[in-house]
């Protein structure tokens, strides 16, 4: 597995714990008296998803930078 498939997988995990802290920050929230670091559960994998997106956003734009003789096409019909 090289490096961009295992950002675009990691991505995905963090999308189902981020989910999953969401809803247990939900289900704290209805309790009478909260636990402060449980709002804190769903921002670490925010952060990363965060980072993951970003690197998959611009990997198209810097792939196509990169190759040699790529120059923007444009079709004019």
């Amino acid at each position: 597995m090289n490096w961009n498939e295992w950002i675009r997988q990691s991505h995905r995990w963090l999308s189902i714990a981020f989910t999953v802290g969401v809803i247990v920050n939900i289900v704290a929230l209805r309790q009478k008296e909260p636990a402060v670091w449980i709002g804190l559960l769903a921002l670490f994998p925010l952060i990363l998803l965060l980072i993951t997106g970003l690197y998959l956003f611009v990997l198209p734009y810097a792939t196509k930078r990169r190759r040699p003789g790529s120059s923007p096409t444009v079709d004019i019909r």
